[in-house]
């Protein structure tokens, strides 16, 4: 579990995939808006987006207000140098 506060117009989160990567690994990060909000969340796996799968095929939009935390996790289930990451959003605009 790892928190982070947005603080760039993009943010780009590289997921690991290391040959050591252990299937059922789970990760989940707490994402926190800066005071100016707006901020997007990029997640993606040695450069390819395409590894994370997302229900429904896309990846959440993160809430855009100042200071709003959404909560995201993730799993792999094959581990390895070529995990395939499941996305979760846990929780949004938890701060309210």
């Amino acid at each position: 579990t790892q928190s982070w506060t947005l603080n760039a117009a993009t943010v780009t989160f590289a997921l690991p995939a290391d040959s050591g990567l252990q299937a059922g690994t789970a990760l989940t990060l707490i994402l926190s808006q800066d005071g100016s909000g707006s901020r997007a969340g990029v997640f993606q796996v040695s450069g390819a987006t395409t590894n994370v799968k997302w229900a429904g095929g896309t990846a959440p939009t993160l809430t855009a207000t100042a200071s709003a935390v959404d909560v995201v996790t993730f799993i792999t289930f094959n581990g390895g140098a070529s995990p395939v990451w499941y996305g979760f959003v846990a929780g949004q605009d938890m701060s309210s």
